[in-house]
């Protein structure tokens, strides 16, 4: 079978991920309840006027994108897919604002029109002028991995062999406020959060665009090699370490193949449980954690893939990651785990290219 590669990895998060250096510059945030994403200037990327229409994460997968397309020297893909949580949640909430407002009457349809999930997707094709494939997962926190299955699969079955993936999330203020009031969002009690030994519930909320083009051959901007990728909805605590085992025997591998392991601690205390039980299988293995530098969101899993990424290219792990003391002399396979509040869990394998 042949190989699907990541040949490029560009992002926009709460870190400076934009910068070339932004690996020796990673800086932890536990003492907030929100943290926001470092954006670009988007006058250099996108026309002012058009750029006044787009909603946050419009803007910053727009760029995102372009950096990724750059690097990986591709004009335009065969296909474009994106994942997301809430979609375009700005414009949700200025179209039923108006709603209110205004009675029902007199609504202007452009908010409803750009309030869509797939509004990410479509935007950059139109930019692009690709007449491609062209689609959207909304998958709560398995959506980009859901995005990378769905291109793989189109690369191997030769229906494609450039593909642009990506994910993309952005807050919106009265969403938040609902997430306080539910304590979605940890309370100010609470903090600084201890990501790995919390003992309370909730998260720092963050966001964030990631995206990654994805190809049949490999070339010199490859990062990595996707190996596989499982999801599953729903998963007991106690069937943590049978869903890695089943996933590993079905790779014919190991937990000692394992080189790295990247977890999504989030400090929240009722889901990260399903992280500590899956540490244990891998002792032999650098233990990574990340959610204290990107904030939990939907679509967190773009900034674990898009650090993975650069662990594999540059076979160093930043201190500021590292949950225990092992070192290997050469990173090969990097494991990487997420879920969303106990729900949605993926592994995605990556091997060194």
């Amino acid at each position: 079978m042949s190989a699907v590669y990541i040949n490029s990895a560009a992002c926009i998060s709460v870190q400076d991920t934009l910068n070339e250096n932004f690996f020796q510059n990673l800086q932890s945030e536990n003492s907030v309840q929100i943290v926001k994403a470092i954006e670009p200037n988007y006058k250099e990327f996108i026309p002012p006027a058009a750029s006044r229409r787009m909603s946050k994460t419009v803007k910053m997968s727009t760029v995102a994108s372009q950096y990724a397309l750059k690097e990986a020297g591709i004009e335009k893909p065969d296909a474009i897919i994106v994942g997301t949580g809430m979609g375009c949640s700005q414009d949700s909430e200025k179209f039923l604002k108006n709603v209110l407002e205004n009675n029902e009457e007199f609504l202007t349809p452009t908010f409803f029109i750009q309030s869509t999930h797939n509004t990410v997707s479509g935007q950059i094709a139109l930019g692009l002028q690709c007449h491609g494939y062209n689609f959207t997962y909304v998958n709560t926190s398995s959506s980009l991995e859901f995005s990378m299955l769905d291109a793989k699969l189109q690369i191997l079955d030769d229906e494609a062999s450039t593909i642009l993936v990506g994910s993309t999330d952005e807050q919106t203020e009265r969403t938040m406020e609902l997430y306080q009031l539910n304590n979605t969002i940890k309370k100010e009690e609470n903090l600084p959060v201890d990501y790995l030994n919390s003992k309370t519930d909730g998260v720092i909320w963050g966001e964030g665009a990631s995206f990654f083009v994805l190809g049949k051959e490999k070339t010199e901007s490859t990062y990595a090699k996707i190996t596989d990728i499982q999801i599953i909805n729903k998963l007991n605590v106690d069937e943590t370490k049978k869903f890695f085992e089943d996933f590993l025997a079905k790779n014919n591998l190991s937990n000692q193949h394992i080189d790295a392991v990247i977890l999504g601690f989030s400090g929240d205390s009722e889901s990260d449980v399903y992280y500590k039980n899956a540490s244990e299988l891998f002792l032999s293995s650098s233990l990574i954690y990340y959610k204290h530098l990107s904030g939990e969101f939907n679509t967190a899993s773009g900034f674990s893939t898009f650090i993975a990424c650069h662990i594999l290219k540059n076979q160093e792990i930043p201190k500021v990651m590292m949950i225990n003391d092992v070192n290997k002399k050469e990173i090969k396979n990097i494991l990487l785990y997420n879920h969303l509040g106990g729900n949605d869990h993926s592994l995605v394998l990556l091997e060194k290219a």
